[in-house]
């Protein structure tokens, strides 16, 4: 079985590896400031994101010295991960992107948002940063059931999300969807369902990441799950790996995966800590997936 890498994907299009810089924005979520809620979705750790003071490109260039030593001559995406970053004012933001963008070694603009949060005087700002250089909309939808995003506080229905990946795709945005696997409650039917309603969109879904659920210490899920650790079924490494190899399967050849698993933050990790042997992990699903495709692997 083959699938569509994000490091292959790079490379047809940049003729290089490129590497994925974390960049804080400041930004805050509607579902921690009482907008829509508070305390945020219950697996996310405020802890866990930390905001950075400093600017967006002495931001660049403390991490282009971190990796200095092992990537010469580096290639980026500027990924705004923390929270909720197409939430608060947008000259500000618009500056903040561009920023990031005027750098000659950032190949792509990536920004993590809500659904929720994409009206269409934010999508008409990313459509004209589309216009500078490619900018990915990445969007945590994490599952399509109704019961589940009640459960774990997700803030907004399906139809929102239905809505905004509508919109972005009209806007020429690509979109990249986030997916947790393994959230209290739900089936391995239940994340099948989710990624063959990701994998039947229209227009094409153009990039999806496949996260195992980590329990971290200061979360609410950390709180369900010292009560009751039978709510999360903890999945083992080699049962992971075979069960998203099947999903990897359900998806159209176009679509790029970006992630396969994650590790949780070592100081808050609760369960499971087998993530953290990331070594492990990857020759894990590389034993796991054939010869031919090795050459379409990313970690």
């Amino acid at each position: 079985m083959v699938y569509h890498s994000l490091d292959a994907e790079m490379k047809r299009r940049f003729g290089t590896k490129v590497y994925k810089i974390s960049l804080d924005a400041g930004c805050t979520c509607p579902n921690r400031d009482g907008t829509c809620g508070t305390g945020g979705c219950i697996f996310c750790a405020e802890e866990a994101y930390a905001c950075s003071t400093a600017s967006v490109k002495e931001q660049l260039a403390a991490a282009k010295e971190k990796v200095a030593a092992k990537i010469k001559n580096g290639k980026y995406i500027a990924y705004f991960q923390s929270h909720t970053n197409t939430y608060g004012d947008l000259k500000r933001l618009e500056k903040l992107f561009r920023e990031a963008m005027e750098d000659p070694d950032v190949l792509v603009l990536s920004v993590g948002t809500r659904p929720d949060c994409l009206g269409d005087d934010v999508i008409e700002m990313l459509k004209r940063l589309n216009a500078v250089k490619p900018v990915w909309v990445e969007l945590g939808l994490q599952t399509i059931h109704e019961k589940t995003a009640r459960l774990i506080n997700r803030g907004y229905s399906l139809n929102v999300f239905d809505d905004a990946y509508r919109r972005l795709k009209t806007a020429g945005l690509e979109v990249i969807v986030h997916v947790i696997i393994g959230l209290p409650g739900e089936s391995r039917e239940d994340v099948r369902e989710t990624v063959r309603y990701l994998a039947k969109l229209d227009p094409v879904l153009d990039g999806i990441k496949l996260q195992l659920l980590h329990v971290l210490r200061g979360t609410a899920l950390y709180d369900m799950y010292l009560k009751e650790p039978e709510i999360i079924h903890e999945f083992t490494m080699d049962e992971y790996v075979m069960f998203v190899s099947e999903l990897v399967k359900l998806l159209p050849e176009e679509t790029v995966v970006h992630r396969l698993t994650g590790d949780g933050p070592r100081g808050l990790l609760v369960t499971p800590l087998w993530t953290t042997d990331k070594k492990r992990v990857i020759n894990t699903f590389r034993k796991t997936f054939s010869e031919a495709e090795k050459s379409l692997w990313t970690s």
